[in-house]
């Protein structure tokens, strides 16, 4: 252990700040076990609730930064080219991604009520 101008670094046969036996493979909470470089992606193996050319009927709840109308299926997130929040649509599916899906409006609905 040094002490230096108040503070005190410790240091051991590893190196500083590490145990001998997680050496540089030690995990500290950033890259999933790896020293360097991010962890690998690992995606939801489930089925996806909606399919891609498919129609559904939905609920815009929020906007996008990029101004798309974002709905949920099953709490699947769809991306709404030209949709309003608060409007009730059906849309067709026009690409299904691991995370989001992308769909135009095909029918536009109604605005939902102030009182639902």
């Amino acid at each position: 252990m040094i002490t230096k101008g108040g503070a005190t670094v410790s240091f051991n046969d590893s190196g500083f700040g590490e145990s001998p036996r997680q050496g540089y493979s030690g995990n500290r909470g950033y890259g999933r076990g790896r020293r360097f470089g991010g962890g690998g992606r690992h995606f939801d193996d489930r089925p996806k609730p909606v399919e891609s050319g498919k129609e559904y009927d939905i609920s815009i709840t929020e906007i996008s930064r990029k101004g798309d109308g974002i709905a949920r299926v099953e709490g699947f997130v769809i991306f709404v080219k030209g949709g309003q929040v608060g409007q009730n649509a059906k849309i067709k599916i026009t690409q299904v991604g691991e995370r989001f899906a992308t769909a135009d409006l095909v029918e536009e609905g109604t605005p939902q009520s102030e009182t639902e």
